[in-house]
């Protein structure tokens, strides 16, 4: 028989913002396919003698193949095994969970989906930015400066997003901010509007910086932010001055 397969988020990195039923799915699964930026406390939850896969990607490090991992997932349910899928953040939002979906139904495996927090929600939260505000954001936008913004046939206009008057939600970004805020710019984002930069959300690593649309490129660089990081470009990454809460601690640990 099949086992099943739980695309499971492993929230942000808190230990302690995993849901009760990722953590259950955790603690009892036979396998666990993780990938780099899972906390060590919660991969700590698993059973002693549960199969541990580290499938993870990290720019300029190892990356595992999309297509390697999704057959891996299939041949642990092949076997009859319970295997969590764990992904940093929310399995359905820039996590290719839904590949890894597509890709299980295909192959005749059952799976589930277990929602985490995502990074995005929990870096505006711990830096004190409400990502909608009455007077400020009536919408907010989760886009990816993954790929290559300068490129033809890049699948963001940039300039669109600039006429929105919407949060924008930049994941994985770092890379390609200078570019970015420049076509912001060039679609009518003014060049103050308030931008939040924050690094390793809710971890012991969490900082955090406010700069402007024109500047935040190069102060990032300059105070040595980079990758994991979350961009907030909005008139209320500017609360952040008055909200802000979070003070980094060592990890939290979790209780068997």
């Amino acid at each position: 028989m099949s086992g099943t397969v739980y695309l499971v988020g492993a929230g942000p990195g808190d230990p302690e913002l995993l849901t009760l039923k990722a953590h259950r799915l955790i603690r009892t699964a036979d396998a666990v396919v993780h990938d780099y930026l899972v906390a060590p406390a919660i991969l700590a939850l698993a059973r002693p003698d549960a199969e541990k896969i580290f499938v993870g990607k990290k720019g300029g490090g190892f990356c595992c193949p999309q297509t390697d991992i999704e057959a891996t997932l299939i041949r642990l349910a092949r076997e009859g095994k319970t295997i969590v899928r764990l992904k940093g953040g929310d399995p359905f939002i820039f996590g290719r969970g839904g590949e890894e979906a597509e890709a299980l139904v295909a192959a005749g495996v059952a799976f589930e989906v277990v929602p985490g927090v995502t990074s995005a929600l929990a870096a505006a939260a711990y830096a004190g930015i409400p990502l909608t505000h009455r007077a400020h954001a009536s919408g907010v936008v989760f886009l990816t400066g993954h790929e290559d913004p300068a490129k033809p046939d890049s699948a963001i206009h940039w300039e669109d997003y600039g006429k929105l008057g919407a949060t924008l939600c930049l994941y994985m970004g770092m890379k390609n901010l200078e570019t970015i805020t420049r076509r912001l710019q060039a679609g009518g984002l003014a060049a103050a509007t308030p931008v939040a930069v924050i690094q390793s959300a809710t971890t012991g690593q969490h900082r955090q910086l406010l700069s402007t649309l024109e500047n935040v490129a190069c102060d990032s660089e300059h105070a040595g932010f980079g990758a994991p990081a979350i961009v907030i470009i909005g008139e209320v990454a500017a609360l952040s001055d008055k909200l802000t809460w979070f003070q980094a601690a060592l990890p939290a640990t979790l209780a068997p």
